[in-house]
């Protein structure tokens, strides 16, 4: 028996040697060998592993993704529309040189393209490219097949996107169908090549967002990436083909381009320091990123309210629709052109409009483009195909412009053809390209009734020591007879010289809608207590409807109020420059003798804590409403942080500035105290601490140090509030003198699950629920390195299989002292906002 069980395992042994289910390279697949479950190829520098993956335990894939990350991070899925059933996959190379994935009977689910290899191998590169070669050409380019050919969601440095021109073939990415199924999903990304190259977004037919054309430097309608240091994206295009090329981003060894599963595009760089991703770019981002928002000659400035305009010698073509912020019927010509008197209007710092349509000639200059444009009366617009040398090429449109988009500078010039009337002598210049041309304000807005005047006064905000400018009584006088609805107001704001914020001296433009007290006053009911919705440091907030229906919310400041002139001036210097579907909308201000009031976009279901702390109303919020409450704020914040124009530390973030319209959705509200900082600014120190107890961060509050992972403490704080129901400031229980301390004695003693409000218990998914307890205490740990930034926190919040690190001990935790009574004053569950050495009640401005 013993010499039976020797001769079995010898031969075992001998026919698992030489099977062909080992791999015997840790890159390399030959044709001998089969790689199946728990096997793995990984690239020579441990960049890539490939391998099979699940996402749900019950359909199985072949993908690459990032070796040794904290959560997997698949760039690349061979059989994203066929999955295997279970986890019996085979890949191996073919009889006809191809690659094939067999299921477990043997079937092929899967295969490349076939080759004539005579001894083909298969290679996991550090690119994360995997290539099929002939053994004997390991160090050519000459591959048999690659995945790089192939692409699925993402766009790794390197890769081709576009089209092969001479077999037709298209490389696209598309999302994936949701966040754990890989199977093709309704977003793609591609090139058009039609015109001058560019890159839409898609969802089904419809194009979401377009990159704008290729200039010869980059993609012209996306400058903010041509702010990251050695970005070497191309496009190249010639007969053959037309491919956008991404190149890695200096800042990070690893990145990608990738569609998630939500329908966006996104820019990702590795930091090893956090062990996360971050995005530097996402789109759509913002009303001017949705494709052709602003419909035809209409332009979109995302700095602007509303966002769009008409190109001056336009007008809205439907103003009914246009006051409902419908923009999509865009301008029209206010005079007829006559061919041979007609001008061009130059405009600058555009991005081009859909050039698709388009001619384009890369050897005309910009004077021979304008001549043939002159000649053809059908020519409704010209530019230079691209930027390089000072501008070549000729792009002409001869049909409406659309998805045009203004910007603060970069991009490139535009001459549009207006009847001569429409044209003022000054606006026009040479189109030579003489460095003579003047950068005229060639945008009109169309906001008001074309009777009324626009009225441009200029306030100069201090943001320290702020003063509010005075405007002039003729200039009240002419407001008054004038304009009873909305007029452009364009006003520098700069800060003060004083050593607090010598670092954040700058100036920007303002471009906002002007109400005059009248108008408030009667969409108010002449500011009566039955439309008074709630009152603050600030002043009071009264609801009130428009003339033409529209809701709006009126904060008034107080007379009183000693910090309200500031709190005004920061207000509106901060959200004017910020647009995002989870902040607060400002439609304008009223500023007319003694009153100043911010006239905001109306929420139906108000501030979060009337509802959340309510033992009534809390029952309304059930688990996916509270769930999707704190991804809106996480997105909010993250948009504040990272992704607007400037970034925004909001220094008092808590329930009762959180607003929440009539579908319950999230909007950050309450910019009275918020700082911007410069992109390269991590960290402030101020003498003068202003927040609320509760929700401020210890190096905050003690030491008066803020940034980003301020408002990343209180966003925890905030999210355990939302979980349990409770105010962390007035929560007590017998062993805790804070929610912060008893949610993290729960989590110590694995009960988590005990903070849950027992008014969702029975509609909420556990796992998500501890996820979400997990992100608030490592948002509030003690110390702001420990902290992750908000990017991280959407990936967690977003991604069940992020690998999230163990919570440390939380700030502000006390534990109660056997002497402690519960005495009235120490039951007081307000939160107070602080300023110097006072302490000031605030019910939420």
């Amino acid at each position: 028996m013993k010499g039976s069980t020797t001769s079995l395992f010898w031969f075992f042994f001998t026919l698992a040697l030489f099977s062909n289910t080992v791999v015997l390279s840790v890159d390399t697949l030959t044709a001998t060998q089969s790689l199946g479950l728990n096997q793995t190829l990984v690239s020579p520098e441990e960049v890539f592993e490939l391998g099979f993956f699940s996402t749900n335990g019950s359909k199985w894939y072949l993908g690459i993704w990032y070796k040794d990350f904290p959560f997997k991070t698949v760039v690349w899925v061979a059989n994203r529309d066929t999955p295997l059933e279970n986890s019996n996959g085979t890949l191996r190379i073919g009889e006809e040189g191809n690659l094939v994935l067999l299921n477990q009977t043997g079937y092929t689910i899967w295969s490349s393209n076939q080759t004539t290899a005579t001894n083909p191998v298969l290679q996991l590169l550090d690119s994360g490219n995997l290539i099929l070669i002939e053994a004997n050409e390991r160090n050519t380019t000459n591959y048999l097949w690659q995945s790089f050919d192939h692409p699925t969601d993402t766009l790794l440095p390197g890769m081709k996107l576009g089209w092969d021109l001479d077999t037709g073939v298209e490389r696209r990415i598309t999302a994936w169908k949701s966040q754990d199924d890989p199977s093709s999903g309704d977003s793609y990304f591609s090139v058009d090549y039609h015109g001058i190259p560019d890159v839409f977004l898609w969802n089904k037919q419809q194009r979401i967002f377009r990159t704008g054309p290729w200039n010869g430097e980059r993609l012209g309608g996306i400058p903010i990436l041509d702010t990251i240091a050695d970005l070497n994206d191309t496009v190249h295009a010639d007969e053959h083909g037309v491919y956008f090329i991404i190149s890695p981003l200096a800042q990070s060894n690893l990145s990608r381009m990738v569609v998630n599963w939500t329908g966006a595009i996104e820019r990702c760089a590795w930091v090893e320091s956090s062990q996360s991703w971050t995005r530097t770019w996402f789109a759509p981002n913002g009303d001017c990123d949705q494709y052709g928002v602003c419909g035809p000659f209409g332009i979109c400035d995302s700095n602007a309210f509303p966002v769009c305009q008409c190109i001056q010698g336009f007008s809205v073509k439907n103003q009914q629709q246009w006051d409902l912020r419908n923009f999509s019927d865009g301008c029209v010509r206010k005079t007829g052109l006559e061919c041979g008197k007609d001008k061009f209007l130059p405009m600058k710092n555009v991005q081009l409009p859909d050039t698709r349509e388009a001619f384009v000639d890369k050897n005309m200059t910009l004077l021979d483009c304008e001549s043939r444009c002159q000649r053809e009366c059908n020519c409704t617009a010209y530019a230079n195909a691209e930027i390089t040398n000072g501008g070549t090429g000729c792009v002409m449109w001869t049909g409406n412009l659309i998805d045009t988009r203004q910007f603060v500078e970069g991009d490139q010039d535009l001459y549009v053809r207006l009847a001569a009337s429409d044209v003022d002598d000054s606006d026009t210049g040479s189109s030579g390209g003489s460095d003579n041309k003047k950068n005229v304000g060639v945008i009109v807005g169309i906001a008001v009734p074309v009777a009324l005047v626009v009225l441009a006064v200029i306030i100069f905000i201090l943001w320290k020591k702020v003063k509010l400018r005075s405007i002039s009584k003729g200039n009240e006088q002419q407001n008054d007879n004038t304009n009873r609805s909305q007029t452009t107001l364009l006003r520098d704001a700069r800060f003060s010289n004083n050593k607090e914020h010598a670092d954040e001296r700058s100036m920007y433009k303002l471009d906002l809608s002007l109400f005059d007290f009248q108008t408030i006053s009667e969409a108010t009911n002449f500011f009566s207590l039955a439309n008074k919705l709630g009152e603050g440091g600030f002043g009071s907030v009264y609801g009130g409807r428009l003339a033409g229906g529209q809701h709006i919310a009126v904060k008034r400041l107080s007379t009183g109020s000693g910090q309200g002139n500031e709190e005004f001036t920061n207000e509106v210097s901060s959200i004017a420059k910020v647009q995002h579907r989870n902040l607060v909308r400002l439609l304008g201000c009223c500023i007319e003798k003694d009153e100043k009031m911010l006239i905001y976009e109306y929420m139906e279901n108000k501030g979060l804590d009337s509802i959340l702390f309510d033992k009534v109303k809390s029952s309304m919020l059930d688990w996916p409403m509270r769930f999707n409450i704190i991804c809106g704020i996480a997105k909010g914040l993250l948009y504040l942080h990272h992704d607007s124009r400037f970034k925004i530390i909001h220094r008092d973030l808590k329930a009762s500035n959180v607003l929440l319209d009539k579908e319950m959705n999230p909007k950050i509200s309450d910019f009275g105290i918020a700082r911007i900082f410069d992109n390269d600014q991590t960290q402030a120190n101020t003498r003068r601490v202003v927040g609320t107890y509760g929700y401020m961060s210890p190096e905050y509050a003690m030491g008066g140090y803020f940034s980003v992972k301020s408002d990343v403490f209180s966003f925890g704080v905030l999210v355990l509030e939302i979980i349990s129901g409770k105010k962390n400031i007035g929560f007590y229980s017998s062993d805790d003198i804070n929610l912060l301390g008893h949610a993290w004695r729960l989590w110590k003693e694995g009960s988590a699950l005990e903070l849950i409000d027992s008014s969702f218990s029975e509609s909420c998914s556990q796992s998500e629920v501890l996820r979400c307890i997990h992100i608030g205490l490592i948002c509030v740990q003690e110390r702001a390195e420990d902290r992750p930034a908000m990017s991280s926190v959407v990936l967690m919040l977003s991604n069940e299989a992020a690998l999230m690190p163990e919570p440390k001990h939380p700030g502000f935790v006390f534990g109660r002292s056997p002497g402690e009574t519960n005495s009235s004053s120490a039951r007081q569950e307000e939160s107070y906002t602080i300023n110097q050495v006072t302490v000031t009640r605030l019910d939420g401005r």
